[in-house]
């Protein structure tokens, strides 16, 4: 933990990044020795992909770098470059390869190019595809994900997971006196996983769901869904979705009796919307995420480097590296990645400390924020490790 914690501290610029060496001796001389010819070894196979590389690790990293999420997969691309600078991990190699065209397709180059590790990929329906390739390959998947299904089997999920801080955020409220809750999530596959961790942690908390309603892009959705959920008392509500969804919400649940005084409560959606402390409407409100500790100097040192902010979300790309830069040092490169240790210890980053059950999901250390003045500032801090 110690460790990995400290490799963070470096990526945050703490410590100068050292540069990568360029080849090592001088020109060769002008007449080389003659020496007499050697039996030559038998000849090897020519195969395709990269040339053999026995002094580093060959990990790929599969992101959507063209179509339209290439500005996402960019974005995770320069962090992990970023990441290789400034822990001056000259004993990993990265190979980029593009999902747009085909997530099958670009795991079966990177395994054939012999890289032992997977960092990506970002899309839940891409690490499906992925999943079975990698692990008849043995070669362990660090996706970006946060879809907690497709973890397993090899495959592990690093995004941020929904019902996890959904569980913190109430857990909080449930501390500060609140036991009813209210739900307001979209429909889909993100609100239904919504809806289920609402149930679970309120249950777990000793709270009661007085009400939970979906709504959808339709005109009139949200306050149809609204108006139902106003007819119950409740003195917390979940709003699942976006910064967005919240600001829209929220302006018909002051209007009621029941929501005029309630507390407003968010996902790790929120925490993706770098404007989300500007909207006067969630004063007070309160979501559960990653801890920002790290991520303005991160983000400082990001558009110093590549000339643009960089994606939340791309502080993934970062830890990931952080933590095969800690998994080095007990692998050897050219060997199988040590899936077993992933489980056996704790790891930290930019996000905080996080470490992976036996489900393959990450379990992160979260902290609750609350959207103040125009700003936001934690108000339950992130516990600096996990038990």
């Amino acid at each position: 933990m110690r460790g990995a914690l400290r490799w963070a501290v470096l990526g945050l610029g703490f410590l100068a990044a050292a540069c990568v060496g360029g080849p090592r001796g001088g020109p060769p001389p002008e007449r080389p020795p003659v020496e007499r010819p050697r039996d030559r070894p038998a000849d090897r196979p020519i195969t395709p992909g990269l040339p053999q590389d026995v002094e580093r690790h060959r990990v790929a990293l599969l992101v959507p770098l063209s179509g339209p999420n290439a500005g996402v997969g960019k974005s995770l691309e320069n962090a992990t470059q970023l990441a290789i600078l400034d822990t001056n991990a000259d004993n990993i190699r990265i190979t980029s390869y593009d999902t747009s065209a085909g997530a099958a397709q670009a795991a079966q180059r990177a395994i054939a190019d012999g890289n032992r590790l997977i960092l990506g990929p970002l899309l839940a329906e891409d690490a499906r595809e992925v999943a079975p390739i990698a692990r008849s390959a043995r070669v362990p998947v660090l996706s970006f994900s946060n879809d907690t299904n497709v973890a397993g089997g090899g495959t592990f999920v690093l995004g941020y997971s929904p019902a996890q801080s959904i569980e913190r955020v109430i857990a909080y409220a449930k501390s500060k006196g609140m036991t009813q809750f209210a739900g307001l999530v979209p429909s889909g596959l993100y609100g239904e996983r919504s809806s289920t961790a609402l149930l679970r942690a309120v249950e777990s908390a000793g709270g009661t769901v007085t009400a939970m309603e979906t709504y959808d892009s339709r005109p009139g959705s949200m306050t149809t869904a609204l108006a139902k959920i106003n007819r119950q008392p409740y003195q917390a509500i979940l709003i699942a979705g976006t910064g967005a969804n919240g600001v829209s919400a929220v302006q018909i649940i002051r209007r009621s009796p029941n929501g005029k005084a309630a507390k407003v409560l968010g996902t790790e959606l929120w925490n993706t919307d770098s404007g989300i402390g500007r909207n006067a409407a969630l004063n007070g409100a309160w979501f559960a995420s990653v801890p920002d500790n790290y991520y303005l100097t991160y983000a400082g040192k990001y558009r110093a480097r590549f000339g643009a902010a960089p994606y939340r979300l791309s502080t993934l790309g970062y830890d990931a590296v952080l933590l095969t830069v800690r998994m080095a040092r007990d692998w050897r490169p050219g060997s199988e990645f040590p899936i077993r240790d992933l489980t056996s210890r704790s790891f930290a980053g930019l996000d905080g400390a996080f470490r992976f059950g036996r489900d393959g999901i990450a379990d992160r250390a979260l902290e609750v924020q609350e959207i103040r003045g125009g700003t936001v500032v934690t108000v339950s801090p992130a516990p600096a490790k996990l038990d």
